[in-house]
């Protein structure tokens, strides 16, 4: 008689036929954004980069590659420090596996200019064509 209860007057329930998913999918849903937020803290914590600021922007971008730019020049494609000749192959290679990729440059704010537009001609070379900027907000 698991399946049934009685209440205090003697009347009975009858049997339970289905599964309430509600708590489970928000559970779920709870885990899933905090993935989210710690995998942001995780990669941005890759290479200290001193970003921008901006008071626009046009948000976050899915992004399949990312390319980052320290203060003294060196290079990281996904969080892996590379050399020209090896972020050219890598960018390659994730150009060849996705089609539509967008490309992520983030450079610290004392990075020339020179090596911001070289990086983006490297991409362009290898027919990547959609570039997003990363930049930090002002605070208000």
């Amino acid at each position: 008689m698991a399946a049934t209860s009685s209440s205090g007057r003697g009347k009975r329930r009858g049997m339970i036929v289905g599964i309430n998913v509600t708590p489970m999918v928000d559970v779920v849903l709870v885990l899933l954004v905090i993935m989210m937020v710690s995998a942001t803290y995780i990669v941005s914590q890759s290479m200290r980069v001193d970003l921008p600021n901006t008071e626009t922007s046009d948000g976050s971008a899915a992004s399949l590659a990312a390319v980052t730019i320290g203060a003294d020049g060196a290079m990281q494609f996904n969080g892996e420090a590379v050399d020209e000749p090896a972020l050219v192959r890598q960018l390659q290679e994730a150009r060849a596996r996705d089609e539509d990729l967008t490309l992520i440059v983030s450079a610290d704010r004392a990075a020339a200019h020179g090596a911001v537009v070289h990086v983006l001609d490297l991409a362009r070379g290898q027919r990547i064509t959609s570039f997003a900027v990363q930049v930090e907000r002002q605070a208000e």
